[in-house]
């Protein structure tokens, strides 16, 4: 999948997304071109592969819905490939924020292309508060870096906690061992840590694979596309409860809750009675209503 920065093929927007954009697309210059003629190519330092496909980078911004209002927020677009679909579908403001210095000027150029419609944030996205950039509704998509998927995920998720309306929506692509986890159910063995904490807050639906073929260079492995979409009344129970429970639980998934749950130095007895969870129950056969019910006892005896 996309890692880091990421671009899109040969050939431009116009031609691959003829009926996105309300308005005459730009002609721009073929990807591979842009690429070439900045010196982007793909480094390994930074996981990037980048996306040569326009139809699925296409079918990546079309999958976000309506971009005509708010505010689109994009990680690591490296030479614009989802950038370009993102306007040429419509896209009335568009934020990237990408780390690769490299890919600045390019994304400058795409810029001057869509006056008015994009702007680019020079800086690493787990360091950028995103909530809080450009006006509602927001939503993110993204091509996400393999190496910290995980981390920005769990610091939207932070701040959907925190404001469930911060976030429309997300539309992002992970790696598909990865997106299996974030929308599997309660007794799979790709149930865990990142299905409850995605699962609690947002409705979570795979969308559509995307093959290795379709990156340079290619990975190693299929790409998955997700969007999660945000509860404006999840289950009540504080962020870092649900954070220190889950990671207990699934710590030692093998165990029953009783044994790995003495990890958080409660009772962990009187924790699991006052959740109504068997003690002989094992972390992947709860619910995320059970997790919650835990995190809220675990806050209770520490009080």
């Amino acid at each position: 999948m996309a890692q880091g920065s990421r671009g899109g093929s040969q050939g431009s927007s116009e031609e691959a997304l003829p009926d996105a954009a309300p308005n005459p697309t730009p002609e721009l210059p073929p990807l591979r071109e842009v690429i070439a003629r900045h010196g982007l190519g793909a480094r390994k330092s930074l996981g990037q592969h980048f996306l040569l496909d326009l139809n699925l980078t296409g079918r990546i911004a079309r999958s976000a819905g309506e971009l005509g209002h708010g505010t689109l927020l994009e990680v690591g677009p490296g030479p614009g490939g989802l950038t370009r679909a993102l306007l040429a579908a419509g896209g009335a403001s568009v934020i990237a924020i990408e780390k690769d210095r490299r890919c600045l000027d390019a994304l400058s150029e795409l810029a001057a292309a869509y006056p008015g419609r994009l702007r680019i944030i020079e800086g690493d996205a787990l360091e950028v508060d995103m909530a809080g950039l450009g006006e509602p509704p927001r939503r993110i998509v993204a091509n996400l870096p393999y190496n910290v998927s995980t981390p920005l995920l769990v610091r939207w998720l932070r701040d959907i906690a925190a404001a469930p309306e911060a976030f429309e929506s997300l539309t992002l692509m992970f790696q598909k061992e990865v997106a299996q986890r974030l929308t599997a159910k309660p007794g799979g063995k790709d149930y865990g840590r990142l299905s409850v904490m995605t699962q609690w807050l947002c409705d979570a639906r795979l969308l559509f694979d995307v093959p290795p073929r379709a990156f340079t260079p290619p990975p190693k492995v299929t790409s998955s596309v997700v969007q999660l979409t945000p509860y404006r009344s999840p289950p009540a129970a504080p962020f870092v409860a649900m954070e220190q429970v889950v990671a207990a639980a699934f710590g030692q998934r093998r165990k029953m809750l009783r044994q790995s749950l003495k990890s958080l130095g409660l009772d962990t007895q009187a924790l699991l009675a006052k959740a109504s969870v068997v003690e002989t129950a094992r972390a992947e056969e709860l619910d995320v209503a059970a997790f919650c019910a835990l995190a809220r006892a675990a806050v209770q005896q520490r009080s």
